[in-house]
């Protein structure tokens, strides 16, 4: 069971980055432009992934 969620949440996110933060869009022609839109994509999802699990402070007056 534990890895059928595993799997669940892998492809979640793989869905994610392509299509909410521009995996898929890339259309460069050479390798180091690919793996800098990887390396931005990949801090984007790293961002929404801790703001997913972090609970918002509460606000303070």
């Amino acid at each position: 069971m534990r890895l059928a969620k595993i799997r669940w949440r892998v492809e979640h996110d793989y869905r994610e980055l392509k299509t909410a933060l521009g995996l898929g869009h890339f259309e460069g022609r050479t390798y180091q432009g690919f793996l800098r839109h990887l390396t931005l994509a990949s801090v984007a999802q790293a961002f929404c992934t801790l703001e997913r699990l972090c609970p918002p402070a509460p606000a303070t007056v």
